[in-house]
């Protein structure tokens, strides 16, 4: 299917099946073996199926996930565990500030936005910032809709088969599920590199990351996103102007 039919729909209605049907394949697939590992995860540190599905349901937002799972495995305080969680998920914030403003449309209501900001998650949110342009303004939110309720439903699903089939799952398998959602992540964006902000980005990661990790393990990856993406935002900021002159 090319992209002109991908994504084109005159309707809501239409819009929202058309982001159930795009969401099957590869997103599916990856996310799908991601929460498979993360339910075997649960099921290993000797918490309760309800207790991953909850968090799935309510948190959808897998490092945020395996960080409870392993604090409450340790016994480790609701203090900790709220501050662990909310500086690995922080990252959710400016994703949801950069998104809302692609799903608004002029005289359209805004409540459905703050639902919408519940399902922002790594897979949608490239998935419209990738090809969000190719829809129209006012059917990207139905759409997003669409999109995002296929994934986080078949979460909830995987979650429940990797926590049941954790027995026949080696722990090398499970660690490396989950790491399929960043790869696939990694993906996206190198597969369109005419933004030079993705490319400084990418390779300013990929330098900066092992090198902080060596150096501080425990704030290395913070380190890395942080100043990757400011020196990639100031680099293009820097070759633009360069080429505006």
């Amino acid at each position: 299917m090319t992209d002109s039919e991908r994504y084109h729909f005159t309707t809501p209605r239409a819009a929202f099946r058309r982001g159930l049907f795009n969401a099957f394949g590869v997103p599916v697939l990856v996310l799908c073996g991601s929460f498979l590992g993360f339910g075997a995860l649960v099921r290993e540190t000797g918490l309760t199926l309800w207790l991953g599905l909850f968090s799935t349901a309510t948190g959808w937002a897998l490092p945020g996930q395996i960080a409870v799972v392993e604090l409450l495995s340790v016994g480790a305080s609701h203090v900790v565990m709220v501050s662990v969680v909310s500086l690995t998920n922080v990252r959710l914030l400016p994703m949801t500030v950069v998104l809302m403003p692609k799903l608004r449309a002029p005289g359209k209501r805004r409540w459905p936005l703050f639902l919408a900001a519940h399902w922002v998650a790594v897979t949608g949110w490239a998935e419209l910032m990738s090809n969000g342009e190719k829809i129209a303004p006012e059917l990207r939110l139905p759409y997003f809709f669409g999109y995002s309720m296929t994934l986080w439903s078949s979460t909830l699903l995987s979650t429940a088969l990797g926590f049941l089939a954790a027995d026949s799952l080696p722990t090398i398998v499970t660690l490396g599920l989950v790491f399929l959602n960043p790869i696939y992540f990694m993906l996206v964006f190198a597969a369109d590199l005419r933004d030079r902000m993705k490319v400084y980005a990418l390779a300013l990661g990929a330098l900066l990351g092992p090198a902080l990790h060596l150096l501080t393990p425990d704030w290395g990856l913070l380190l890395a996103g942080t100043l990757g993406g400011t020196l990639a935002f100031a680099a293009e900021r820097v070759t633009g102007r360069g080429r505006t002159k």
